[in-house]
């Protein structure tokens, strides 16, 4: 028995919106840590490349066209990952979107692709691998929330966006409470600006980067890495003893 408790050798992971940005960081990590990575990716290019890069890397690998929308998608994927690799060790939901509209101008398509993305993709989700991980009596799921779920960002209007990340959160700690007991620990990540191509057009913007720096007692963006260093803790044995926390990677941004 390894002595590592951060090793993955053998594990299989799950990712959903792992073809970019911070899911594919993610992705790469979980890899490197030794797990078997599946990438669960609407973009059918991007996602089939970071599978090929998971390959450069010695670990197996397998993208799937996913659409976090539909339960029916996230259930083929599952279904798909299971006769693949036979098991599903880790799900992580990463898959998000981001608006930025005054919420009296936000129409019901926009409201409703926000919440359907960020907050359903995250239920079907976990109830697709969940069902699978109840039934082996182990897993370790970890939700991607948003500082956004504890505070309202400033000065861009994002009701839709905080609403989803919030309800991200507590969705997390409501699964953790129904399955704590069967082997499944439920966490999530809570990431606060960081560079990739959701937050960079708003960097781009001196007024958004002055207060959003400003804001921030660290003064920096945080790196797509140090999201997934802290997904790794949370889906490791090192974590065993944690469920239906809300681990916060922000920059202390919420501390003022």
């Amino acid at each position: 028995m390894t002595t590592n408790l951060m090793d993955l050798t053998d594990r299989v992971a799950v990712i959903t919106g792992g073809g970019r940005g911070i899911g594919r960081e993610i992705a790469r990590t979980l890899a490197i840590a030794g797990a078997k990575v599946a990438v669960a990716e609407l973009n059918p290019v991007t996602g089939e490349e970071a599978s090929a890069e998971i390959h450069t890397l010695g670990r197996e690998s397998l993208a799937v066209q996913t659409d976090v929308r539909s339960s029916s998608s996230v259930d083929s994927m599952a279904k798909q990952v299971i006769e693949r690799f036979g098991k599903i060790d880790i799900l992580v939901s990463n898959a998000g979107v981001a608006l930025s509209t005054p919420a009296e101008t936000t129409s019901d398509d926009d409201w409703l692709r926000v919440i359907d993305v960020n907050l359903n993709g995250v239920f079907w989700s976990c109830r697709a691998v969940g069902k699978h991980m109840l039934e082996r009596k182990s897993g370790a799921i970890v939700n991607i929330a948003s500082m956004s779920g504890l505070i309202v960002n400033k000065p861009q209007p994002q009701a839709a966006y905080n609403a989803s990340k919030a309800a991200v959160a507590h969705l997390t700690r409501s699964l953790a409470a129904e399955w704590a007991n069967h082997g499944v620990r439920v966490n999530s990540v809570s990431p606060g600006y960081v560079g990739t191509e959701m937050t960079r057009p708003g960097f781009s913007n001196p007024e958004l980067a002055r207060v959003w720096l400003d804001m921030t007692p660290m003064a920096r963006l945080g790196k797509p890495n140090e999201i997934a260093q802290a997904v790794w803790f949370l889906v490791s044995d090192a974590s065993s003893f944690t469920t239906g926390t809300d681990l916060i990677v922000d920059g202390g941004y919420p501390a003022w």
